[in-house]
């Protein structure tokens, strides 16, 4: 990012592949020589304040908690909680959905005379749950070596046409839109009649009367009308909503599950009740758990009483995976392979010796020992709690190896980058692994790398965005596309580094 995105200084250590005469891919045009930024402008809301900030042109001041209005719920979370405003933002701080208004605003009056009503083609994977995720399945072919016909939805993404009125960009931001009558609401291959929640919002946020593209259309002019319209859209907060929702699916099945949200047909969930109180959240077949007074919420629930069938090619839980990719890579069955080599070491690895022992370590990255995405640990309370800044835990074994006690400042690197840290020695982690809690910012007590001569890094200054192949299979029943399911992900979990205790503690405070 900072190379070539930013334009600025880096601690890669290595060079790209164009340089080095490696083997390269063959589905893409490559170019030797890649551009360096500088990006004209990096605008970063963020109200962590994390690392981020620090190269961005513009810092928008965000509200924190206890400053706005929200709502707070995960996938496996039983309870719908509210984020409600206390104090006004400090300052000049504004909300995140006040910011965003705020810049569709300007946006819609500066672009009239640029940008109208354009079309713009894009395409759209092929989605899981629909007639085309079985698109291939007798084997993959690429329309772009000429092996199959280019067919939208079959052998290439799905290409739709979509209009992007400009202009009145606030006003679409600022309103329910017309396509919620039109198409209804849904997910994971069913949907529903939603024109009984638009009469209820046009009532409860009331409607624009002005003549624009917003006219009758229920107000989403707060981040309060924004948490209704979700609460009176979803399954989970409006129960005639999951009954609606659960007869969409027993039109596939065959059988009857609207038992079990009838219950609580007439219960809707608002705002106001739940900044009362949390609301456990209704079942809802986009789950395949239950949310009721008996069932804690369970993988698979719903599948194994209510005879709903899989979703996989053959409606059952599925353990061998009969796709080309995956007997290719010999991944057809759940197995452990071992890391690869991502060729991030030999060029460092006793390469640039300061005096003290190296070592190779595995390198992983998990959610934080105080916090998981909500606390960054750069707060007073934070570094109190732990060491006063960025740390890196190793076990007793290799510390010994490497001549290193706890607290001892070390230096964690591969051509990727490097990180400056404190020691943590326990007896808590394995031999053979290094583990830096994520989001330990680089912005409190990081001394300078000696290999880089930069400021220290963070725990992803030595990992590299790889992209496991087998997760861009796409097309093929459960291995379809899906948002936050199925597709490309990072996976670091085979990232080595190298590490040794410092030999200078620099921590750059001169000019």
């Amino acid at each position: 990012m900072l190379r070539h995105l930013l334009g600025t200084r880096h601690g890669l250590m290595n060079k790209d592949l164009g340089e080095t005469g490696g083997k390269k891919p063959e589905d893409i045009t490559w170019h030797d020589e890649i551009p360096e930024g500088k990006l004209d402008l990096l605008v970063t809301l963020d109200f962590r304040m994390s690392t981020t900030c620090l190269y961005s042109d513009i810092v928008l001041p965000t509200a924190t908690w206890y400053e706005k209005d929200d709502l707070n719920t995960s996938d496996m979370h039983p309870f719908i909680h509210p984020l409600t405003k206390a104090v006004d933002p400090a300052w000049e701080a504004r909300s995140d959905w006040d910011i965003f208004k705020g810049i569709a605003k300007q946006f819609s009056q500066v672009v009239e005379g640029h940008l109208g009503v354009e079309k713009d083609l894009v395409t759209v994977p092929i989605l899981h749950d629909t007639p085309a995720e079985l698109a291939q399945p007798f084997g993959i072919q690429s329309w772009w070596k000429k092996e199959c016909e280019l067919i939208p939805g079959k052998t290439a993404p799905n290409m739709v046409v979509v209009e992007r009125d400009y202009p009145h960009t606030y006003n679409r931001f600022t309103s329910l839109g017309p396509l919620l009558e039109k198409l209804g609401n849904g997910g994971k291959g069913i949907s529903w009649n939603t024109t009984t929640e638009v009469e209820l919002l046009s009532k409860l946020n009331h409607t624009y009367t002005e003549d624009s593209p917003r006219h009758q259309r229920p107000k989403i002019d707060s981040a309060i009308d924004a948490a209704e319209v979700i609460l009176t859209l979803a399954p989970e907060t409006n129960g005639q909503v999951a009954v609606k929702a659960w007869a969409a699916l027993s039109k596939v099945t065959g059988r009857d599950h609207t038992h079990l949200a009838n219950p609580k047909a007439d219960e809707k969930i608002r705002f106001h009740d739940v900044v009362a109180q949390p609301r456990k959240i209704i079942s809802s077949p986009t789950w395949s758990g239950l949310e009721d007074e008996h069932v804690s919420y369970n993988a698979g629930y719903t599948n194994v009483h209510e005879l709903i069938p899989w979703r996989t090619l053959t409606g059952r839980q599925q353990f061998y995976q009969d796709h080309e990719w995956m007997r290719d890579f010999g991944e057809t069955q759940c197995l452990y392979k071992p890391p690869i080599n991502l060729k991030t070491i030999e060029d460092v690895y006793q390469q640039k010796a300061n005096g003290h022992p190296e070592i190779l370590l595995n390198w992983i990255t998990p959610h934080q020992k105080w916090g998981i995405h909500s606390t960054y640990s750069d707060n007073l309370l934070m570094l109190t709690l732990s060491r006063g800044g960025p740390i890196v835990w190793i076990s007793e074994t290799d510390a010994q190896k490497a001549g290193l006690e706890d607290n001892d400042w070390i230096e964690v690197f591969n051509i990727n980058g490097a990180i400056s840290a404190r020691a943590v020695v326990s007896q808590r982690v394995p031999e053979g692994m290094a583990m830096m809690y994520h989001a330990q910012e680089k912005i409190v007590n990081t001394p300078g790398s000696e290999l880089t001569k930069t400021r220290g890094g963070i725990h992803n200054s030595v990992t590299r965005a790889v992209m496991k192949p087998t997760h861009m299979i796409g097309g093929y029943a459960q291995q379809a596309y899906g948002f936050n399911y199925y597709g490309t992900v990072g996976c670091n979990r085979d990232e080595f580094v190298v590490v040794r205790k410092m030999h200078h503690v620099d921590w750059l405070d001169n000019e």
